[in-house]
């Protein structure tokens, strides 16, 4: 197991090229007035991917999480690029990622992280049919690939490496769809 990267410094971050703060005074039905905050996503959105090896096999990553200092194991996800449809962001950082491309992309359905407190957008989307194919990522180090069954899931979110929520459900929407229980709304 590698061992998480050394904290140089900390410092509080008035703005970032990813979120911003923003507050809300809002006007309630009832008359009730109140400020909230909220953080706004910079960005155009993002994917999470469940790139499937075969029926049952899901290939997830294992990475470095600055927010809890740790190496976590969740599934591909990244930021859309400018000008870049869902399908080819999901196959781009697939290609960054893992290491392959996908003939089959299919979105699932769009999370929310803290529909309470932020803005962002995560689009799912199940990947099949994949192929070799690796592009240059961001990631500061080669991320290792973790195949895992997806008919283990129980055992899964048990393993003390995985508390990534948007990954945990991108996993049982794939694997309820998989299983025809799930259909995305039109």
């Amino acid at each position: 197991m590698r061992k998480p990267p050394v904290v140089l410094a900390r410092r509080p971050v008035e703005s970032s090229r990813f979120l911003r703060a923003e507050q809300l005074d809002l006007e309630f039905s009832n008359g009730e007035r109140r400020t909230f905050e909220r953080l706004r996503g910079g960005g155009l959105g993002a994917v999470i991917i469940v790139p499937m090896q075969d029926a049952d096999t899901v290939l997830l990553v294992r990475e470095y999480a600055a927010g809890l200092d740790r190496y976590e194991i969740g599934v591909p996800k990244g930021r859309l690029d400018q000008d870049e449809t869902v399908e080819q962001g999901a196959d781009r950082e697939l290609k960054e990622e893992i290491g392959f491309g996908a003939r089959d992309l299919h979105i699932l359905t769009t999370l929310s992280l803290s529909p309470s407190y932020m803005t962002a957008m995560t689009h799912v989307v199940l990947a099949r049919d994949l192929y070799p194919e690796r592009l240059p990522g961001d990631e500061p180090e080669p991320l290792d690939v973790v195949p895992w069954k997806l008919s283990e899931l129980h055992e899964l979110i048990a393993h003390p490496e995985v508390s990534d929520g948007r990954s945990i459900a991108a996993l049982f929407i794939a694997r309820e769809y998989l299983a025809g229980r799930y259909r995305p709304c039109p």
